[in-house]
Protein backbone atom coordinates (compact mmCIF):
# COMPACT_ATOMS: atom_id res chain seq x y z
CA UNK A 1 0.00 0.00 0.00
CA UNK A 2 1.28 3.79 -0.43
CA UNK A 3 2.02 5.90 1.69
CA UNK A 4 -0.10 8.75 1.52
CA UNK A 5 2.00 10.62 3.92
CA UNK A 6 4.92 10.68 1.40
CA UNK A 7 5.60 14.11 -0.58
CA UNK A 8 7.54 11.98 -3.48
CA UNK A 9 6.17 12.92 -6.84
CA UNK A 10 5.00 10.00 -8.65
CA UNK A 11 5.24 9.11 -12.38
CA UNK A 12 1.75 10.36 -14.42
CA UNK A 13 -1.37 7.84 -14.36
CA UNK A 14 -1.26 5.06 -17.27
CA UNK A 15 -5.14 6.96 -17.50
CA UNK A 16 -3.18 10.36 -18.30
CA UNK A 17 0.14 9.10 -20.47
CA UNK A 18 -2.47 6.90 -22.65
CA UNK A 19 -4.59 10.16 -23.53
CA UNK A 20 -1.64 12.14 -24.31
CA UNK A 21 0.55 9.37 -26.17
CA UNK A 22 -2.50 8.91 -28.10
CA UNK A 23 -3.36 12.49 -28.90
CA UNK A 24 0.88 12.84 -30.37
CA UNK A 25 1.59 10.03 -31.93
CA UNK A 26 -1.37 8.42 -33.35
CA UNK A 27 -2.09 8.99 -37.21
CA UNK A 28 -6.02 9.13 -37.23
CA UNK A 29 -5.52 9.98 -41.07
CA UNK A 30 -4.68 6.74 -42.31
CA UNK A 31 -8.38 5.52 -41.52
CA UNK A 32 -10.35 7.00 -44.57
CA UNK A 33 -13.63 6.28 -43.02
CA UNK A 34 -12.95 7.76 -39.97
CA UNK A 35 -11.75 11.06 -42.16
CA UNK A 36 -15.29 10.85 -44.14
CA UNK A 37 -17.36 10.53 -40.74
CA UNK A 38 -16.01 13.41 -39.33
CA UNK A 39 -16.75 15.27 -42.04
CA UNK A 40 -20.36 13.99 -42.17
CA UNK A 41 -20.38 14.96 -38.70
CA UNK A 42 -18.73 18.33 -38.69
CA UNK A 43 -21.92 18.99 -41.37
CA UNK A 44 -24.25 17.21 -38.79
CA UNK A 45 -22.95 19.13 -35.84
CA UNK A 46 -22.64 22.70 -37.13
CA UNK A 47 -25.97 22.55 -38.60
CA UNK A 48 -27.54 21.66 -35.46
CA UNK A 49 -26.18 24.67 -33.96
CA UNK A 50 -27.68 26.49 -37.17
CA UNK A 51 -31.00 25.15 -36.06
CA UNK A 52 -30.57 25.88 -32.31
CA UNK A 53 -30.28 30.12 -33.33
CA UNK A 54 -34.05 29.48 -33.96
CA UNK A 55 -34.68 29.53 -30.13
CA UNK A 56 -34.36 32.73 -28.07
CA UNK A 57 -33.41 30.66 -24.89
CA UNK A 58 -30.54 29.72 -26.74
CA UNK A 59 -29.10 32.72 -28.08
CA UNK A 60 -30.01 34.58 -24.73
CA UNK A 61 -26.83 32.35 -23.91
CA UNK A 62 -24.74 33.52 -26.38
CA UNK A 63 -22.05 36.26 -26.63
CA UNK A 64 -19.34 37.62 -24.60
CA UNK A 65 -19.17 37.45 -21.31
CA UNK A 66 -19.85 40.83 -20.71
CA UNK A 67 -21.49 43.59 -22.93
CA UNK A 68 -19.19 44.69 -25.28
CA UNK A 69 -16.02 42.21 -24.62
CA UNK A 70 -15.56 41.01 -28.36
CA UNK A 71 -11.80 40.37 -29.37
CA UNK A 72 -10.38 41.61 -33.49
CA UNK A 73 -8.47 37.95 -34.73
CA UNK A 74 -11.16 35.76 -32.52
CA UNK A 75 -13.14 32.98 -32.72
CA UNK A 76 -16.26 33.06 -35.10
CA UNK A 77 -19.45 31.47 -34.11
CA UNK A 78 -21.55 30.27 -36.86
CA UNK A 79 -24.96 32.32 -37.59
CA UNK A 80 -23.98 34.97 -36.15
CA UNK A 81 -21.41 38.29 -36.05
CA UNK A 82 -19.39 37.34 -32.41
CA UNK A 83 -16.06 37.50 -32.56
CA UNK A 84 -14.61 36.24 -29.20
CA UNK A 85 -11.40 34.74 -27.54
CA UNK A 86 -11.38 31.09 -27.95
CA UNK A 87 -12.61 29.84 -24.13
CA UNK A 88 -15.80 31.94 -24.91
CA UNK A 89 -16.28 31.06 -28.26
CA UNK A 90 -15.92 27.70 -27.42
CA UNK A 91 -18.77 28.07 -24.90
CA UNK A 92 -21.30 29.55 -27.44
CA UNK A 93 -20.21 27.37 -30.06
CA UNK A 94 -20.93 24.53 -27.72
CA UNK A 95 -23.97 25.69 -26.82
CA UNK A 96 -25.47 25.65 -30.09
CA UNK A 97 -24.38 22.80 -30.27
CA UNK A 98 -26.19 20.35 -27.91
CA UNK A 99 -28.93 22.92 -27.53
CA UNK A 100 -31.48 20.83 -29.32
CA UNK A 101 -30.43 17.61 -28.06
CA UNK A 102 -29.74 16.98 -31.95
CA UNK A 103 -26.04 15.81 -32.46
CA UNK A 104 -24.22 12.47 -32.77
CA UNK A 105 -24.56 10.10 -29.88
CA UNK A 106 -22.13 7.85 -28.45
CA UNK A 107 -23.63 4.47 -26.20
CA UNK A 108 -21.36 2.31 -23.35
CA UNK A 109 -21.43 2.05 -19.89
CA UNK A 110 -21.47 5.91 -19.62
CA UNK A 111 -23.37 8.07 -22.95
CA UNK A 112 -22.48 10.99 -24.29
CA UNK A 113 -22.20 13.03 -27.29
CA UNK A 114 -18.39 13.54 -28.51
CA UNK A 115 -19.29 16.16 -31.72
CA UNK A 116 -19.81 18.51 -28.18
CA UNK A 117 -15.72 18.71 -28.10
CA UNK A 118 -16.20 20.75 -31.94
CA UNK A 119 -16.81 23.62 -29.63
CA UNK A 120 -13.31 23.73 -28.28
CA UNK A 121 -11.65 22.63 -31.27
CA UNK A 122 -13.14 24.77 -33.51
CA UNK A 123 -12.94 27.69 -31.70
CA UNK A 124 -9.01 27.14 -30.84
CA UNK A 125 -8.29 26.48 -34.32
CA UNK A 126 -10.12 29.68 -36.18
CA UNK A 127 -8.56 31.76 -33.68
CA UNK A 128 -4.97 29.82 -34.27
CA UNK A 129 -5.76 30.14 -38.02
CA UNK A 130 -5.98 33.86 -37.59
CA UNK A 131 -3.53 34.53 -34.93
CA UNK A 132 -0.93 32.55 -37.17
CA UNK A 133 -1.81 34.52 -40.36
CA UNK A 134 -1.38 37.67 -39.04
CA UNK A 135 2.09 36.86 -37.78
CA UNK A 136 2.95 35.26 -41.47
CA UNK A 137 2.79 31.95 -40.35
CA UNK A 138 0.46 29.73 -41.99
CA UNK A 139 -2.88 29.28 -41.14
CA UNK A 140 -4.27 26.08 -39.50
CA UNK A 141 -6.12 24.32 -42.36
CA UNK A 142 -9.53 22.24 -41.69
CA UNK A 143 -7.77 18.42 -41.37
CA UNK A 144 -6.49 19.71 -38.37
CA UNK A 145 -10.13 20.08 -37.23
CA UNK A 146 -11.09 16.86 -38.59
CA UNK A 147 -8.28 15.51 -37.12
CA UNK A 148 -9.37 16.48 -33.43
CA UNK A 149 -12.85 15.69 -33.86
CA UNK A 150 -11.64 11.81 -34.61
CA UNK A 151 -9.06 11.95 -31.60
CA UNK A 152 -11.71 13.72 -29.22
CA UNK A 153 -14.62 11.60 -30.30
CA UNK A 154 -11.95 8.69 -29.78
CA UNK A 155 -11.32 9.72 -26.09
CA UNK A 156 -14.37 10.33 -25.11
CA UNK A 157 -15.86 7.36 -26.20
CA UNK A 158 -13.22 4.58 -25.06
CA UNK A 159 -13.04 6.33 -21.28
CA UNK A 160 -17.17 5.49 -21.56
CA UNK A 161 -16.56 2.16 -22.75
CA UNK A 162 -16.38 0.19 -19.44
CA UNK A 163 -16.96 3.24 -17.03
CA UNK A 164 -20.07 4.37 -16.05
CA UNK A 165 -20.04 7.68 -14.11
CA UNK A 166 -23.32 8.21 -14.45
CA UNK A 167 -24.63 5.18 -11.95
CA UNK A 168 -22.44 7.16 -9.51
CA UNK A 169 -24.41 10.75 -10.25
CA UNK A 170 -21.89 12.48 -12.09
CA UNK A 171 -22.54 14.18 -15.37
CA UNK A 172 -21.07 12.99 -18.72
CA UNK A 173 -20.10 16.04 -20.17
CA UNK A 174 -16.65 15.61 -17.73
CA UNK A 175 -15.52 13.47 -20.89
CA UNK A 176 -15.78 16.59 -23.19
CA UNK A 177 -13.63 18.97 -20.70
CA UNK A 178 -10.96 15.73 -20.65
CA UNK A 179 -10.98 15.32 -24.19
CA UNK A 180 -11.10 18.85 -25.76
CA UNK A 181 -8.36 19.79 -23.17
CA UNK A 182 -6.32 16.99 -24.33
CA UNK A 183 -6.48 17.78 -28.48
CA UNK A 184 -6.88 21.53 -27.66
CA UNK A 185 -3.49 21.17 -26.05
CA UNK A 186 -1.97 19.76 -28.63
CA UNK A 187 -3.59 22.06 -31.28
CA UNK A 188 -1.46 25.07 -29.03
CA UNK A 189 1.60 22.85 -29.62
CA UNK A 190 1.92 22.27 -25.96
CA UNK A 191 4.62 19.57 -25.09
CA UNK A 192 4.29 15.59 -23.71
CA UNK A 193 4.50 17.04 -20.23
CA UNK A 194 2.80 20.42 -20.75
CA UNK A 195 -0.23 18.39 -22.46
CA UNK A 196 -0.46 15.68 -19.30
CA UNK A 197 -0.23 18.65 -16.82
CA UNK A 198 -3.29 20.20 -18.64
CA UNK A 199 -5.14 16.90 -18.54
CA UNK A 200 -4.47 16.44 -14.88
CA UNK A 201 -6.22 19.41 -14.64
CA UNK A 202 -9.19 18.21 -16.89
CA UNK A 203 -9.69 15.18 -14.49
CA UNK A 204 -8.73 16.93 -11.22
CA UNK A 205 -12.24 19.24 -12.26
CA UNK A 206 -14.23 16.29 -11.31
CA UNK A 207 -17.94 16.84 -12.48
CA UNK A 208 -21.16 18.46 -12.88
CA UNK A 209 -24.10 16.47 -10.94
CA UNK A 210 -27.01 14.90 -13.45
CA UNK A 211 -29.21 16.30 -11.17
CA UNK A 212 -30.34 18.74 -14.07
CA UNK A 213 -30.86 16.01 -16.51
CA UNK A 214 -33.57 14.07 -14.07
CA UNK A 215 -36.93 14.59 -12.79
CA UNK A 216 -37.82 16.78 -10.34
CA UNK A 217 -34.25 19.43 -11.80
CA UNK A 218 -34.59 18.42 -15.43
CA UNK A 219 -33.59 21.99 -17.07
CA UNK A 220 -32.32 23.67 -19.54
CA UNK A 221 -28.81 23.89 -17.74
CA UNK A 222 -28.27 20.27 -19.83
CA UNK A 223 -28.52 21.77 -23.35
CA UNK A 224 -25.15 24.60 -21.78
CA UNK A 225 -23.86 21.85 -19.57
CA UNK A 226 -21.32 20.78 -22.83
CA UNK A 227 -20.28 24.22 -23.82
CA UNK A 228 -19.49 24.86 -20.47
CA UNK A 229 -16.81 21.79 -20.33
CA UNK A 230 -15.65 22.54 -23.75
CA UNK A 231 -14.91 25.33 -22.98
CA UNK A 232 -13.31 24.77 -19.72
CA UNK A 233 -11.07 22.28 -21.62
CA UNK A 234 -9.76 25.32 -24.19
CA UNK A 235 -8.95 27.16 -20.39
CA UNK A 236 -6.67 24.24 -18.79
CA UNK A 237 -5.15 24.20 -22.12
CA UNK A 238 -4.39 27.61 -21.93
CA UNK A 239 -2.94 27.46 -18.81
CA UNK A 240 -0.65 24.50 -19.43
CA UNK A 241 0.64 26.00 -22.53
CA UNK A 242 2.04 28.70 -19.73
CA UNK A 243 3.84 26.48 -17.79
CA UNK A 244 1.93 25.66 -15.22
CA UNK A 245 2.06 22.59 -12.99
CA UNK A 246 0.47 19.57 -13.71
CA UNK A 247 -0.67 16.54 -10.79
CA UNK A 248 0.45 13.62 -12.06
CA UNK A 249 -1.94 10.80 -9.60
CA UNK A 250 -4.47 13.15 -10.19
CA UNK A 251 -6.73 9.64 -10.70
CA UNK A 252 -5.23 7.45 -8.82
CA UNK A 253 -3.85 9.12 -5.51
CA UNK A 254 -5.08 7.20 -2.45
CA UNK A 255 -7.70 9.14 -0.67
CA UNK A 256 -7.38 12.28 -2.74
CA UNK A 257 -7.52 11.23 -6.36
CA UNK A 258 -10.56 11.12 -8.81
CA UNK A 259 -11.29 6.97 -8.51
CA UNK A 260 -11.19 7.49 -4.43
CA UNK A 261 -13.15 10.75 -4.12
CA UNK A 262 -15.74 10.95 -7.23
CA UNK A 263 -15.89 7.06 -8.29
CA UNK A 264 -16.63 5.45 -5.17
CA UNK A 265 -13.39 4.06 -4.97
CA UNK A 266 -13.62 2.17 -8.54
CA UNK A 267 -10.53 1.44 -10.86
CA UNK A 268 -11.42 2.87 -13.96
CA UNK A 269 -11.25 -0.06 -16.32
CA UNK A 270 -10.17 0.12 -20.45
CA UNK A 271 -11.07 -3.08 -22.70
CA UNK A 272 -9.32 -1.52 -25.41
CA UNK A 273 -6.89 1.54 -26.60
CA UNK A 274 -7.38 4.77 -28.52
CA UNK A 275 -7.32 4.36 -33.01
CA UNK A 276 -10.66 5.35 -34.32
CA UNK A 277 -13.28 2.98 -33.23
CA UNK A 278 -15.51 5.92 -32.06
CA UNK A 279 -15.85 8.48 -34.73
CA UNK A 280 -16.33 5.04 -36.94
CA UNK A 281 -19.39 3.69 -35.07
CA UNK A 282 -20.55 7.26 -33.67
CA UNK A 283 -24.51 7.42 -33.95
CA UNK A 284 -25.97 10.37 -35.78
CA UNK A 285 -29.54 11.84 -34.81
CA UNK A 286 -30.78 11.96 -38.49
CA UNK A 287 -34.46 11.79 -38.29
CA UNK A 288 -35.61 13.41 -34.80
CA UNK A 289 -33.99 15.41 -32.01
CA UNK A 290 -34.50 13.22 -29.20
CA UNK A 291 -32.51 11.53 -26.57
CA UNK A 292 -31.27 8.83 -28.13
CA UNK A 293 -32.20 5.80 -26.17
CA UNK A 294 -35.66 7.03 -27.70
CA UNK A 295 -34.90 7.38 -31.55
CA UNK A 296 -36.08 3.65 -32.31
CA UNK A 297 -39.36 4.36 -29.96
CA UNK A 298 -39.73 7.48 -32.38
CA UNK A 299 -39.27 5.40 -35.31
CA UNK A 300 -41.70 2.75 -34.33
CA UNK A 301 -44.49 5.22 -33.59
CA UNK A 302 -44.13 6.75 -36.83
CA UNK A 303 -44.60 3.37 -38.31
CA UNK A 304 -47.76 3.10 -35.87
CA UNK A 305 -48.94 6.81 -36.90
CA UNK A 306 -51.38 5.87 -40.00
CA UNK A 307 -52.94 2.75 -38.20
CA UNK A 308 -54.25 4.37 -34.65
CA UNK A 309 -54.26 8.42 -35.27
CA UNK A 310 -58.16 7.93 -36.11
CA UNK A 311 -58.22 5.50 -32.86
CA UNK A 312 -56.63 7.70 -30.12
CA UNK A 313 -59.72 7.43 -28.18
CA UNK A 314 -60.40 4.07 -28.90
CA UNK A 315 -56.68 3.20 -26.81
CA UNK A 316 -56.59 1.27 -23.55
CA UNK A 317 -52.54 0.95 -23.16
CA UNK A 318 -49.41 1.37 -24.68
CA UNK A 319 -46.50 -0.56 -24.15
CA UNK A 320 -43.16 0.23 -24.34
CA UNK A 321 -40.46 -2.05 -24.20
CA UNK A 322 -36.66 -0.25 -23.99
CA UNK A 323 -33.36 -0.96 -22.74
CA UNK A 324 -32.10 -0.80 -18.96
CA UNK A 325 -30.52 2.78 -19.29
CA UNK A 326 -34.07 4.10 -21.27
CA UNK A 327 -35.73 2.95 -18.06
CA UNK A 328 -33.27 4.98 -16.15
CA UNK A 329 -32.97 7.81 -17.82
CA UNK A 330 -36.64 8.58 -20.08
CA UNK A 331 -39.17 6.69 -17.61
CA UNK A 332 -40.81 9.83 -16.99
CA UNK A 333 -44.31 10.64 -15.81
CA UNK A 334 -46.16 13.47 -13.91
CA UNK A 335 -45.90 16.75 -15.31
CA UNK A 336 -43.15 18.01 -17.73
CA UNK A 337 -42.52 21.84 -17.01
CA UNK A 338 -40.26 22.61 -19.97
CA UNK A 339 -38.49 21.24 -23.26
CA UNK A 340 -35.55 20.08 -21.69
CA UNK A 341 -38.09 18.03 -19.41
CA UNK A 342 -40.03 17.00 -22.53
CA UNK A 343 -36.65 15.75 -24.61
CA UNK A 344 -35.64 13.19 -21.90
CA UNK A 345 -39.38 11.43 -21.93
CA UNK A 346 -39.89 8.62 -23.46
CA UNK A 347 -43.34 8.63 -22.70
CA UNK A 348 -44.04 12.23 -24.85
CA UNK A 349 -41.57 11.60 -27.65
CA UNK A 350 -43.71 8.53 -28.44
CA UNK A 351 -47.00 9.92 -27.95
CA UNK A 352 -46.39 13.08 -30.11
CA UNK A 353 -45.75 11.14 -33.22
CA UNK A 354 -48.81 9.14 -32.72
CA UNK A 355 -50.98 11.91 -32.63
CA UNK A 356 -48.69 14.25 -35.63
CA UNK A 357 -46.87 12.06 -37.28
CA UNK A 358 -43.96 13.88 -36.34
CA UNK A 359 -40.97 14.59 -33.47
CA UNK A 360 -39.44 18.23 -34.62
CA UNK A 361 -37.66 20.44 -32.24
CA UNK A 362 -40.91 22.64 -32.17
CA UNK A 363 -43.06 19.55 -30.26
CA UNK A 364 -41.19 20.40 -27.07
CA UNK A 365 -42.15 23.86 -26.97
CA UNK A 366 -45.32 25.15 -24.64
CA UNK A 367 -47.73 25.07 -27.52
CA UNK A 368 -47.81 21.72 -28.79
CA UNK A 369 -47.52 20.20 -25.73
CA UNK A 370 -50.66 22.15 -24.48
CA UNK A 371 -52.69 19.92 -26.53
CA UNK A 372 -54.33 17.38 -23.85
CA UNK A 373 -54.22 14.12 -26.26
CA UNK A 374 -50.37 13.94 -25.36
CA UNK A 375 -50.62 13.36 -21.64
CA UNK A 376 -53.47 11.67 -22.31
CA UNK A 377 -51.46 9.19 -23.93
CA UNK A 378 -48.66 9.18 -21.40
CA UNK A 379 -51.24 7.84 -19.11
CA UNK A 380 -51.64 5.35 -20.41
CA UNK A 381 -48.23 3.82 -21.60
CA UNK A 382 -46.40 1.16 -19.69
CA UNK A 383 -42.60 0.82 -19.87
CA UNK A 384 -40.39 -2.20 -19.33
CA UNK A 385 -36.89 -3.11 -19.88
CA UNK A 386 -36.38 -5.87 -22.76
CA UNK A 387 -33.37 -7.88 -21.80
CA UNK A 388 -32.25 -8.79 -24.75
CA UNK A 389 -32.34 -5.14 -25.82
CA UNK A 390 -30.27 -4.06 -22.82
CA UNK A 391 -27.75 -7.20 -24.32
CA UNK A 392 -27.30 -6.09 -27.22
CA UNK A 393 -27.18 -2.54 -26.44
CA UNK A 394 -23.73 -3.21 -24.64
CA UNK A 395 -22.29 -5.78 -27.32
CA UNK A 396 -19.28 -4.60 -29.01
CA UNK A 397 -20.41 -6.31 -31.90
CA UNK A 398 -23.78 -4.36 -31.93
CA UNK A 399 -24.32 -1.55 -30.22
CA UNK A 400 -28.07 -1.27 -30.81
CA UNK A 401 -30.32 0.69 -29.31
CA UNK A 402 -33.66 -0.77 -29.17
CA UNK A 403 -37.19 -0.25 -28.82
CA UNK A 404 -40.77 -1.50 -29.54
CA UNK A 405 -44.06 -0.19 -29.01
CA UNK A 406 -47.31 -1.98 -29.41
CA UNK A 407 -50.91 -0.72 -28.74
CA UNK A 408 -53.87 -2.23 -27.22
CA UNK A 409 -57.63 -1.23 -27.48
CA UNK A 410 -60.33 -0.94 -25.60
CA UNK A 411 -62.17 -3.40 -28.09
CA UNK A 412 -59.73 -6.06 -27.51
CA UNK A 413 -57.71 -5.76 -30.14
CA UNK A 414 -53.91 -4.76 -31.13
CA UNK A 415 -51.43 -3.15 -33.60
CA UNK A 416 -48.41 -5.06 -35.00
CA UNK A 417 -45.66 -4.87 -32.02
CA UNK A 418 -43.18 -2.65 -34.05
CA UNK A 419 -39.72 -3.34 -32.66
CA UNK A 420 -36.48 -0.95 -34.68
CA UNK A 421 -33.15 -2.31 -33.09
CA UNK A 422 -31.04 0.10 -34.87
CA UNK A 423 -31.72 3.90 -35.50
CA UNK A 424 -31.07 5.07 -38.68
CA UNK A 425 -27.96 7.23 -37.99
CA UNK A 426 -26.32 3.73 -36.91
CA UNK A 427 -23.27 2.75 -39.01
CA UNK A 428 -24.80 -0.33 -39.63
CA UNK A 429 -27.68 2.36 -41.81
CA UNK A 430 -24.37 4.58 -42.86
CA UNK A 431 -25.74 4.04 -46.09
CA UNK A 432 -29.46 5.02 -46.14
CA UNK A 433 -28.61 7.82 -43.62
CA UNK A 434 -26.19 9.88 -45.13
CA UNK A 435 -28.69 11.35 -47.46
CA UNK A 436 -30.43 11.56 -44.80
CA UNK A 437 -28.00 13.82 -43.01
CA UNK A 438 -26.60 15.87 -45.92
CA UNK A 439 -30.29 16.52 -46.75
CA UNK A 440 -30.95 17.88 -42.93
CA UNK A 441 -27.52 19.57 -43.19
CA UNK A 442 -28.59 21.61 -46.24
CA UNK A 443 -32.08 22.21 -44.82
CA UNK A 444 -30.25 23.93 -41.33
CA UNK A 445 -27.81 25.45 -43.25
CA UNK A 446 -30.12 27.53 -45.81
CA UNK A 447 -32.46 28.78 -43.37
CA UNK A 448 -29.71 30.49 -41.09
CA UNK A 449 -26.94 31.36 -43.90
CA UNK A 450 -27.35 33.84 -46.88
CA UNK A 451 -27.86 31.95 -50.18
CA UNK A 452 -24.39 32.48 -51.28
CA UNK A 453 -22.27 31.21 -48.88
CA UNK A 454 -24.79 28.42 -47.95
CA UNK A 455 -24.19 27.44 -51.57
CA UNK A 456 -20.29 27.51 -51.00
CA UNK A 457 -20.49 26.14 -47.63
CA UNK A 458 -22.52 23.13 -49.15
CA UNK A 459 -19.94 22.67 -51.96
CA UNK A 460 -16.88 22.60 -50.04
CA UNK A 461 -18.58 20.12 -47.64
CA UNK A 462 -19.14 17.68 -50.29
CA UNK A 463 -15.93 17.85 -51.06
CA UNK A 464 -13.64 15.71 -48.59
CA UNK A 465 -9.77 17.17 -49.97
CA UNK A 466 -10.82 20.64 -50.52
CA UNK A 467 -12.54 20.48 -47.30
CA UNK A 468 -9.39 19.38 -45.66
CA UNK A 469 -7.12 21.91 -47.54
CA UNK A 470 -9.30 24.86 -46.63
CA UNK A 471 -8.06 27.20 -43.85
CA UNK A 472 -10.11 27.32 -40.26
CA UNK A 473 -10.46 30.87 -40.52
CA UNK A 474 -11.68 30.64 -44.27
CA UNK A 475 -14.33 27.96 -43.70
CA UNK A 476 -15.71 29.91 -40.52
CA UNK A 477 -15.31 33.60 -42.32
CA UNK A 478 -18.46 31.65 -44.72
CA UNK A 479 -20.91 31.37 -41.28
CA UNK A 480 -20.74 34.90 -40.65
CA UNK A 481 -24.02 36.65 -40.45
Amino acid sequence: MADIRSAKRPKPDKVLVDIVDYVIKYDVSKSKEAMLTARHCLMDTLGCGLLALNYPACTKMLGPVVPGASMTGGSRVPGTAYELDPVTGAFNIGTIIRWLDYNDTWLAAEWGHPSDNLGGILATADWLSRRNLAAGDKPLTMKAVLEGMVKAHEIQGVIALENSFNRVGLDHVMLVRIATTAVVAQMLGCSRDEIINAVSHAWIDGSALRTYRHAPNTGSRKSWAAGDATSRGVRLALIAARGEMGYPSSVTAKGWGFQDVLFKGNKLKFTQGYGTYVMENVLFKIAFPAEFHAQTAVEAAMKLHGKVSDRLDEIDRIVIETQEAGVRIIDKTGPLDNPADRDHCIQYMVAVPLVFGRLTADDYEDAVAADPRIDKLRSKMEVSENKQFSKDYLDPKKRSIGNAVQIFFKDGSKSERVAVEYPIGHRRRRKEGIPVLEAKFERNLTGKIPAKNAGKILHLCADQKRLEKTPVHEFMDLFVV
